[in-house]
């Protein structure tokens, strides 16, 4: 089974959402449960009820975790053997059939932000940009169409 493609700032963000469930929320929701418990008839108090099902949410949650971050592969974007081609953690300028430019990252699907421009290696522009260079055309299929983009411009850092 191929290994998902992580940042290392996306693995760090991930592992510390994990160790924030584990080492400070669910102490404080096991904490209120424990509270709630001691007084009295938990079958209609509110507040055991929502704490159990809260701590519910996190043990499922921080399990999703642990088993993801051992399925990520982190990857450091620029460490790749040709930098004039487009791979992982890649910063694409590109111009598409109006003459407007965009600016994308491509990321893993943990770490997409269609705000920030990072888009999943795994979308359908992520996949039609990987090994292409500066200068190259690529078509891709969208909602709204067909999108035809030229590539402008490559970077493994931040542009400005």
């Amino acid at each position: 089974m191929p290994q998902t493609p992580i940042t290392p700032e996306g693995a760090h963000k991930l592992q510390q959402e994990l160790e924030h469930l584990w080492r400070v929320e669910r102490p404080r929701v096991t904490q209120e449960v424990s509270e709630a418990a001691a007084l009295g008839d938990r079958s209609e108090n509110a507040e055991y009820i929502y704490g159990k099902k809260r701590l519910r949410e996190i043990d499922r949650r921080v399990h999703f975790l642990r088993k993801h971050l051992e399925e990520l592969q982190v990857v450091q974007p620029g460490e790749v053997a040709d930098p004039s081609r487009i791979f992982f953690g890649a910063w694409v300028t590109v111009e598409d059939d109006n003459g407007d430019e965009h600016c994308y990252r491509l990321v893993g699907p943990d770490e997409i932000a269609p705000e920030r421009g990072w888009i999943s290696v795994q979308s359908p522009l992520g996949r039609v940009l990987l090994g292409k260079a500066a200068g190259d055309q690529v078509e891709f299929a969208r909602p709204a169409g067909r999108a035809h983009f030229s590539i402008c411009a490559i970077s493994y850092s931040r542009p400005d």
